[in-house]
Parts: structure tokens; sequence; C-alpha cells
């Protein structure tokens, strides 16, 4: 029996969790076991509380972050937040800020201001939203500052494993969620880094993008373009239809794509999405295609009963080669163009074998 994925909850939830626990305890209440937090779209979820300290102007509280059976690089880090409370007789506000290892905003392009720590907007309304809803139920006639610092100790080495640098977040992690619960090895999440990565390299100034479909076809095509600016390369992995309407949403009018054969034969075959579990490779067309290539019909028939584009790839004479993955990247652009809707996109790829070396 397939066993059911854990969810877990983001970064934002984390950090808004944090923030209830330490505000009820600088409020006088009682340190929680577990709190209730509100979603950034509707409904709640409970999280456990690690531990929370007290001091004489200030309150903490940890909370272990979650991701469920997501691989998360966040999963299981301290997420800490410090409140304090300013009574100046003003009307009550929430303010908000990031302290050690939430990673500062230094590009343009992303939904937070150059200059501004990396809480995106949606756990920034969740953080506030929580500490209201917190003080509504302790303390309804509160006036004055609620300060609330998020912070990651091992926030900066944590951004190590992530792409933030290349975004231009330096010094510690983002603080992300959109729906605040994480459903693991989400194509949400991976769809949006590709936008917001896409949205950076416009803001810079930037008019070529390279899509590359995972970490090895990204490393081969630095080697033999070492001068590639890294904010230009975006890994898009399986999401072809996606990168291309983002791309064209963004109004980039160069793409290039790194990949290897088998992700090349499914761009010529029109696949929106490449991954082998939800799109299978379809072995007789692509024996009429070189059949059309006019290869010897022994071969065409041994490639129509193939098991992988490898192995394809491997049957044809040298002779044939050439022309073979050239036929595939003529289909792969009217493809990519297609899901666009636009003609007026440049579109070229690069192949490699498996050993790094361009094939085309």
């Amino acid at each position: 029996m397939k066993k059911d994925l854990r969810e877990g909850f983001t970064t934002g939830s984390a950090s808004t969790a944090a923030a209830m626990s330490a505000l009820r305890v600088l409020l006088g209440g009682q340190s929680p076991e577990s709190i209730e937090i509100p979603l950034p779209v509707k409904g709640s979820l409970t999280i456990p509380v690690h531990r929370t300290e007290l001091d004489q102007t200030s309150a903490r509280a940890i909370i272990i972050k979650d991701a469920g059976d997501d691989p998360d690089a966040t999963h299981g880090h301290e997420f800490h937040a410090v409140v304090e409370h300013i009574d100046n007789g003003e009307e009550l506000r929430v303010e908000l800020s990031g302290g050690i290892g939430i990673g500062k905003v230094t590009l343009p392009g992303l939904p937070v201001p150059v200059g501004e720590p990396a809480i995106n907007p949606a756990p920034r309304k969740q953080i506030i939203a929580g500490a209201l809803q917190e003080i509504s139920q302790i303390f309804p006639n509160l006036s004055g500052i609620i300060k609330i610092r998020i912070e990651v100790p091992r926030g900066e080495e944590i951004a190590l494993e992530t792409m933030n640098s290349r975004l231009g977040i330096l010094g510690g992690i983002s603080i992300l969620g959109t729906q605040g619960i994480v459903r693991p090895f989400s194509h949400a999440s991976w769809k949006a880094s590709i936008a917001q990565a896409l949205g950076v390299a416009r803001a810079s100034g930037i008019e070529e993008v390279i899509f590359t479909t995972g970490r090895r076809s990204e490393k081969f095509y630095l080697d033999h373009f070492p001068e590639t600016q890294p904010i230009c390369m975006i890994q898009a992995a399986d999401f072809f239809n996606w990168s291309m309407r983002q791309a064209e949403l963004k109004k980039f009018r160069k793409i290039r794509w790194a990949l290897f054969i088998g992700k090349l034969v499914k761009h010529a075959m029109g696949f929106p999405y490449t991954h082998a579990k939800d799109w299978s490779i379809d072995f007789p067309l692509l024996a009429s295609w070189c059949e059309e290539l006019n290869i010897d019909q022994a071969i065409t028939a041994q490639i129509a009963g193939a098991n992988t584009a490898r192995q394809v790839f491997e049957m044809l004479p040298k002779t044939h080669q050439t022309d073979f993955t050239q036929m595939l990247i003529n289909k792969a652009q009217i493809n990519a163009l297609g899901f666009t809707g636009k003609s007026n996109m440049s579109i070229k790829y690069c192949l490699f074998d498996f050993d790094g070396n361009i094939l085309r």
C-alpha cells in the first residue's frame, strides 16, 4: 500500500506561531505547548511550541520547523520571534523586521523591496494577522507598538542550500508561504521559484535566460560558458510549458534550454510537463520521425520498441545523429513558441551528452 506523504508547515507559519507564542507570554499569558495560527488564505493550523523565554522588556518563542515529508532545507531548524511592546499611547500597530539568519533583498524584481528583509507579502500579512488575533483575545484594549523580529539562528548556513544568493537575497533565508502548509514535492513551490527567478532577471536588465533541467545540466552549461551570469540560469526542471509562459509574461525574447536527450525528445513531442511518471515518450512516433530522415527500417523498428531516448540515440549511425538532434530541436522550438503564443521569441537549445560534451 502506498504511504501518504505527510504535510508540513511553511517558514511563514513557523514565524507566525513563534510571534503569537512570544506575544502571549509577553502580555502575561501562560507559555503554550502549541498554538493555533491563521493561514494566509483560509483556515487555521495548530503548531507545537518548542519553548518560550521572558525577560524584562521582551519575550522570545522558538518553533521547530516541520516540512513534513518535503525535502525542505529548513526542516528541523529553529525559528525564533522576539516581541517587544512600546506603550506610547498611540493607536496599536505591529512592526515586523528580520534579524539573524533572515536574508536581505539586494536586487529588484522580487515581491519585497530592495533593502528590506526577505519576508514575502503573504507571510508578512499572516504574522501580523496572527499577532492582532492574539492581542484581541488577551488584551483587546492594547495600544502602542508591537515590534516583532524574526530570527533563524542557522539561516545563513541554510541559505547556502537554496537559490537565494542568485536572487540577490543575502545573509540568510526567505520567509515564504502563500498557503501556510507545505505539501510534499509541491509543484506550486517550484513554479513559484521559476517565476521569481525570471522576475529578478528581468528587473536586473537581463535579456536572455537559460533554462536548465537540473543541477547537472546547469553545471555543464557553466563549464562551457563560464562568462554566463548566474542570475541568468534558472532551473526549470520538468516545467516546459510553465517556464515558457512565464518567460513571455516577463517579456523575455531570448531563451536557451540546456538539457539532455530525454528531455529534448519530450520537448519535441510537446509535453507541457516532462517528468517520466506523468509523460512517457511515444517511441513508435519517434521511429516514424526517424523514417522521415531515411534511417534504415531495421533501425527504426528497433526504435519503436526502445525503452529510453538515450538508447535510441545510441542506436543511430553517427552519420544520422546530427540530423536527428536537429530535427528534435526544430520541433522543440515550435512547441516552445506554441506555449507562449508568440512568434518573435528566439529559442535555442544546448544539448549535452552524459559526460558534459555539447552535442548540438
